[in-house]
């Protein structure tokens, strides 16, 4: 069975760090303000919470606070949404965002789906024209 995980990088964790560190001398100047330190952990649990799997069945979007699960006869198209992720159309026109799935990944989603999803990048070979009969122009002298 394939299987695909569409995941943010791994790499976006540094920036919860980042923010760990850049908080700190603000968190310890009063009482109380130490719970600024739940912005980076909440940013990391987004990181590694948010995932797209894709089956020969079915996808299933993790968002933040839940999962959905789409079977592929559910689905009716797939939006490009701008400067985002993929969204799915379902075939009662509600949609599903598909976290982490971006335009680049139709390819890899259409060699997954089984051809369900139409890849972009393949282009078909214009069929062979015929080529026109020369004309041989005989020049005056």
């Amino acid at each position: 069975m394939k299987k695909l995980v569409f995941r943010i990088p791994a790499t976006a964790l540094l920036a919860a760090g980042l923010i760990a560190i850049c908080v700190t001398p603000v968190a310890w100047l009063a009482p109380g303000l130490q719970a600024l330190y739940v912005l980076p952990l909440a940013y990391a649990y987004w990181v590694v919470r948010n995932r797209t799997t894709v089956t020969e069945e079915e996808l299933v979007a993790r968002g933040l606070v839940g999962t959905t699960t789409v079977k592929w006869d559910e689905v009716k198209s797939i939006r490009l949404v701008q400067k985002g992720w993929l969204k799915v159309v379902k075939t009662d026109d509600t949609e599903v965002t598909l976290p982490a799935v971006r335009f680049m990944h139709l390819p890899a989603l259409s060699l997954v789906s089984g051809g369900r999803v139409p890849d972009p990048s393949v282009t078909e070979e214009p069929a062979p024209a015929e080529e026109p009969a020369e004309e041989s122009v005989e020049s005056e002298k």
